[in-house]
């Protein structure tokens, strides 16, 4: 059914707006916020239940809307809204003319199961901004990684600026999330080799094994990993540095190492 809204003081915008800015409302209603064309798509083949759709007239069409969400087969309503609406809802200046409320996942390490025999996992503990986040999802899709655990997580993962620095890959990932000590005992439990990027007693990345069950664990730039993940990694792992400072953004660490996994993975098959 379609329906169109004109007014900002729309009940329905006002909730739009409170889902973009607060996380403590997409915790408490379960729902979150999808804007442009592929992050919706790829949502659904994740398997996620859309709830709403919001589009832009003079941005889309309803029969470009129409195709986008044609695979999903739940119910959905439709809001036709005004480009002023839109441009106040939208998070991207260039944009497409297309929201999405979608239902959130129970993303807690509890529920998390595995399917591969030898997985490679990263984790990435206490992240701090969206947009490292996004790049290490992003980076994750590309290597077909078997999971992405986050430890302790600073902000909850349907943020906005997750979803798009990730390019929808939030969705194409495996995620789990959890405390770091939940997330160590998963590790251990599944004989998992846990492989701490850190330079507390540790020994140049591409020294180490990674055909086996691996996770690559990484931590913040400015902290590092915790007391926890360092004395329950199998090896430390550093990347030699030799320029004038002694750190890498987290991301490009996470995927300096992640390559090199899947590098002697894809030579040992």
């Amino acid at each position: 059914m379609q329906n169109q809204i004109k007014s900002f003081q729309n009940p329905k915008i006002k909730f739009l707006n409170l889902l973009k800015e607060k996380s403590r409302v997409r915790n408490k209603e379960k729902c979150f916020i999808i804007e442009g064309k592929r992050e919706i798509s790829l949502a659904i083949k994740g398997g996620y239940t859309i709830t709403q759709i919001y589009y832009c007239s003079s941005i889309i069409s309803f029969e470009d809307v129409s195709t986008i969400i044609q695979s999903h087969q739940e119910i959905i309503d439709f809001f036709e809204i005004t480009p002023e609406i839109y441009h106040k809802i939208a998070y991207r200046t260039t944009t497409e003319g297309i929201l999405a409320v979608s239902i959130s996942k129970n993303l807690d390490i509890k529920n998390f199961r595995l399917s591969s025999k030898k997985p490679l996992i990263l984790v990435a503990e206490a992240p701090e901004k969206p947009g490292n986040i996004g790049a290490m999802l992003r980076t994750a899709d590309a290597a077909q990684l078997d999971a992405v655990l986050i430890a302790n997580p600073k902000t909850d993962m349907y943020n906005p600026n997750i979803i798009r620095s990730s390019v929808g890959c939030l969705f194409t990932n495996k995620v789990a999330t959890g405390s770091s000590l939940d997330i160590i005992n998963f590790l251990q439990q599944h004989q998992i080799n846990i492989y701490g990027a850190a330079l507390q007693a540790s020994v140049d990345y591409y020294t180490q094994d990674y055909t086996n069950p691996t996770a690559i664990i990484v931590g913040t730039e400015a902290i590092g990993l915790s007391e926890d993940f360092l004395t329950n990694t199998t090896q430390n792992i550093k990347i030699p540095m030799h320029g004038v400072i002694d750190s890498m953004n987290v991301s490009v660490a996470a995927g300096i190492l992640i390559f090199e996994a899947k590098r002697q993975r894809n030579f040992m098959n």
